[in-house]
């Protein structure tokens, strides 16, 4: 077993951690419970072994999906990693059929079982290749400013290769997952074909670009929900004189306080709302059956009828 202050002295954890987010503990405090996502991976490994050299209380949980026939003995692998760096370790299995948005459902079975306030091995690389996704996807601006959580995310300013290079320098040897380079997920084809194709277009590295605009943007994201804040989004009249880009913004906050729905409302919803508050119609259904209508001025949004 490998201690905290003796993994903190190691020169390429010191450089390592200097440059992640992880909770600082006050002097003569207990260590901070610190609950980690770990796969196996690469990037994950290097989460564990990063947050226990941060001083904190690690408990890694593992998820088998049982996709592949191996996935027990991951989680083995798992339980000597964390055995090995003075972590506890957990164990979760979840059931996902196999079918469409398959990356989806087991992302979403996966959060179901693990702790609210969990840390994941998030890169600097996986960042951009969200970017890339969402902003294929048509994401509003929000979406573009991905992994901005420093407790959730507290590796997310290092670089895939800097996790590879620490697990060979500690000689872990991480899980190799076979559907990472499998074409059929949208998010292997921006990692092995879409980055590579605009690094050689650009001439530089275009993860590194798009982290740097992410964090710009981010400022600016902060900014206007400020202003939208202000906005007191049930009163029609004052949403219709809002400017646009505020109004859209209050109305899309207001509906994820309100419905059930894990993922933001639609830009087409959002303008449904605001014709709803300028009277251009009397009511409206947004996604999930939910409908938004106007009496006496006020918007309110009600459930689906059971």
């Amino acid at each position: 077993m490998s201690g905290a202050t003796e993994l903190a002295e190691t020169p390429l954890i010191r450089e390592l951690l200097a440059r992640c987010t992880f909770p600082v503990n006050a002097l003569d405090a207990a260590p901070e419970q610190l609950e980690c996502a770990v796969s196996g991976g690469a990037d994950s490994s290097a989460l564990l072994v990063l947050a226990v050299a941060s001083g904190a209380a690690v408990t890694a949980h593992h998820v088998d999906h049982g996709f592949r026939p191996n996935s027990a003995a991951e989680a083995d692998t798992v339980a000597a990693l964390a055995e090995r760096f003075g972590a506890q370790f957990a164990s979760h299995r979840v059931e996902v059929e196999h079918g469409p948005n398959l990356e989806a459902r087991a992302r979403a079975a996966r959060y179901s079982v693990l702790p609210t306030s969990v840390a994941t091995g998030h890169t600097l690389d996986d960042r951009a290749e969200t970017i890339l996704i969402n902003l294929v996807r048509g994401a509003a601006r929000s979406g573009l400013t991905p992994l901005r959580d420093p407790h959730r995310h507290p590796i997310s300013a290092l670089r895939r290769s800097e996790t590879v290079q620490l697990c060979a320098e500690l000689e872990i040897e991480a899980v190799q997952d076979v559907t990472n380079s499998d074409p059929a997920y949208q998010r292997n084809r921006m990692r092995h074909e879409a980055l590579p194709l605009l690094d050689a277009i650009a001439s530089r590295d275009v993860a590194a670009v798009l982290d740097r605009q992410a964090a710009v943007l981010a400022l600016e994201d902060d900014l206007l929900d400020e202003l939208a804040a202000e906005i007191d989004v049930v009163d029609a009249l004052a949403l219709s004189a809002a400017h646009p880009a505020l109004a859209r913004r209050a109305v899309r906050a207001w509906i994820l306080e309100n419905w059930g729905c894990e993922h933001p409302p639609s830009v087409a919803s959002v303008d449904r709302v605001l014709d709803v508050a300028a009277g251009k119609v009397r009511s409206t259904q947004i996604a999930g059956g939910y409908h938004v209508l106007r009496r006496a001025q006020r918007l309110r949004i009600e459930p689906p009828s059971r």
